[in-house]
C-alpha cells in the first residue's frame, strides 16, 4: 500500500515518483528543508490523538496475536515517546545542513579548479518492525539531508505508520517540498520488491531483530546499512567504583532491555567478584532480571542457573542477563572481542590506564568508560535523531544521523583544458595548490 493518493501498486512507480522529488529536494535551500521540517513536527502535534489511537488498535491487535515480548514494548507508541521524536525533527531543523559543503577546493593548474561537494545519496529504502517512531525520525533526516525515502514497517505498527505518514505528507503538502519524497509500504510483498529495485533505491536501511537484518543483507543487491545483532557488555574492573558500578550496571540492563544498546553479558574481574557479584545480583533481581552465571559464578552465587556457551552469543533483549568472571582486563578484552556484535561495550574503572587500554582493544562502534551503554543513540549524541546503528567496519559507524546519509561528487571546472597537455616530452605540470 502506498499513502500517496496514488492509486499505482507498481512499487516502480512509487519509486521513480520518489526519486524525481528527491531531485528536486536535492537542490532546495537550508532554510526550505528547514521550514519542511517545522511544517512536519506541527502536522504531528495536530494529528497527535489520531497516532496514538492507531497506536493503541495496534498494541491490542499485536496482544492479541502473541507478538513477541521485546517486540510489543518496541511497538508501543506513548505520549512521552511521541513528544520525543517530535522534538528529534525540531533538533534536525537545528544541525548543519550536510549537502553542498565544499570538502576539497584546489586549483590543479591556473584556471582548472577541482571541488568535492557533499550530495544526497538519493533514495533511502528503510524497512523497520515495530517501533513506529522510527518512520518520523528517519523521514526528518531523509529531508534534512536532501534524500527521498520509501519507508516499510512491520505489519504490527501498519496503523501507527499510516497515521504518522499521513501527518508527514499534510505537513509537507504547504511546503517547497513534494509530499512523494515519503512514501510508505506495508505488505511483506513489497518487501521483498523494494529489495530488487537497485535500479531506483541506493541504501536499504534495516531496523529489526537479527535475523530479519540478516534476511535483508542476504537478499538484496542495494548497499545495506545496519546491525545484525545488539550483543553489548559492560566490564567491571578490579579498580572500579561499586557505586558507579551498580548504577550503570542496572541501567544498562533495565532501562529499556529491548533496545540494541543494552547489555546482554556482565563481566566482572576475579579480584572482586567475590565481594561484588553478591551486590550486584541483589540490585538486578530487585529489578526482576533473571541471572544466568559462569561456573565461577556460581561458586559465588550457587542459586544461579548456569550460563552456556549460546548465552554469550545471545541478544536477549530482555531482562536476562549472562554474567562471567575474568581473570583480567586482557581476559575481558578477549571475550567481547570474540562475542560481540561490534555495537557498545563499556568497563567502568577508576584505572585510567585500564579504560584507556580497554578503549584502544575493543574493537565495537561505541566503547564506553564509566557510563551507560544506553547512550548509543542519534539523539543522544545530539544528531537530532538516527536512521539507525551500523556495527559494520567501514563508516559510517555507530548511530547514523545526517552524515551518514550524504556521499560527495568531484567537481572539475576548467577553460578549455586537455588532458594532453600534462603528459610527453613537453607536460605542463600540476600546480595542485589548496584554495581558501
Amino acid at each position: 500500500m502506498n499513502i500517496s493518493g496514488d492509486n499505482s501498486s507498481n512499487l516502480v512507480a512509487i519509486a521513480k515518483k520518489t526519486r524525481l522529488a528527491a531531485l528536486k529536494l536535492s537542490v532546495l535551500s537550508t532554510e526550505a528543508k528547514n521550514q519542511a521540517l517545522e511544517a512536519i513536527a506541527q502536522a504531528l502535534e495536530s494529528a497527535k490523538d489520531q497516532i496514538l489511537q492507531a497506536n493503541v488498535a495496534d498494541c491490542q491487535t499485536a496482544a492479541a496475536e502473541g507478538i513477541a515480548k521485546p517486540l510489543y514494548k518496541r511497538l508501543q507508541l506513548d505520549e512521552y515517546k511521541l513528544k520525543d521524536a517530535i522534538a528529534g525533527v525540531r533538533d534536525v531543523g537545528k544541525l548543519a545542513d550536510p549537502v553542498g559543503a565544499v570538502q576539497i577546493n584546489r586549483e590543479l593548474d591556473t584556471g582548472l579548479i577541482l571541488k568535492r561537494i557533499t550530495c544526497p545519496l538519493g533514495v533511502l529504502g528503510v524497512i523497520f518492525e515495530a517501533r513506529p517512531e522510527a518512520a518520523i525520525q528517519i523521514a526528518a533526516l531523509a529531508i534534512k539531508s536532501g534524500n527521498g525515502v520509501i519507508l516499510k514497517g512491520g505489519k504490527e505498527a501498519i496503523r501507527s505508520c499510516e497515521a504518522i505518514v499521513k501527518a508527514i505528507k499534510q505537513g509537507l503538502s504547504a511546503t517547497a517540498v513534494n509530499p512523494d519524497v515519503v512514501q510508505l509500504l506495508t505488505t511483506r510483498e513489497e518487501t521483498l520488491e523494494l529489495l530488487k529495485l537497485d535500479k531506483y533505491v541506493d541504501l536499504i536501511i534495516p531496523r529489526g531483530s537479527n535475523s530479519f537484518v540478516r534476511f535483508v543483507q542476504e537478499n538484496t543487491r542495494i548497499p545495506v546499512l545496519g546491525h545484525a545483532d545488539g550483543i553489548c557488555h559492560l566490564y567491571i574492573d578490579k579498580a572500579a567504583d561499586f557505586k558507579k558500578a551498580i548504577t550503570i550496571t542496572v541501567d544498562a540492563k533495565t532501562h529499556y532491555p529491548a533496545a540494541c544498546n543494552a547489555i546482554e553479558t556482565l563481566l566482572i574481574h576475579a579480584e572482586i567478584a567475590p565481594d561484588f557479584l553478591p551486590k550486584i545480583a541483589e540490585a538486578l533481581q530487585t529489578q526482576n532480571v533473571e541471572l544466568r552465571g559462569d561456573e565461577r559464578s556460581r561458586k559465588i552465587i550457587p542459586s544461579l542457573p548456569l550460563a552456556t556457551e549460546t548465552d554469550w552469543e545471545t541478544e536477549y533483549s530482555d531482562l536476562i542477563l549472562a554474567i562471567k568472571i575474568v581473570d583480567s582486563l586482557e581476559e575481558a578484552i578477549a571475550h567481547i572481542n570474540d562475542y560481540g556484535s561490534k555495537h557498545t561495550d563499556a568497563i567502568v574503572t577508576e584505572d585510567a590506564k585500564a579504560a584507556e587500554t580497554f578503549l584502544a582493544l575493543v574493537n565495537a562502534a561505541g566503547v564506553y568508560h564509566n557510563c551507560s551503554t544506553r547512550f548509543a543513540d542519534g539523539f543522544r549524541y545530539g544528531f537530532g535523531a538516527e536512521v539507525g546503528i551500523s556495527t559494520q567496519q567501514m563508516p559510517p559507524r555507530g548511530p547514523v544521523g545526517l552524515e551518514g546519509l550524504v556521499t560527495y561528487k568531484y567537481q572539475l571546472t576548467g577553460d578549455g583544458h586537455i588532458a594532453a597537455n600534462y603528459t610527453g616530452a613537453n607536460a605542463k605540470s600540476f600546480t595542485h595548490r589548496d584554495l581558501a
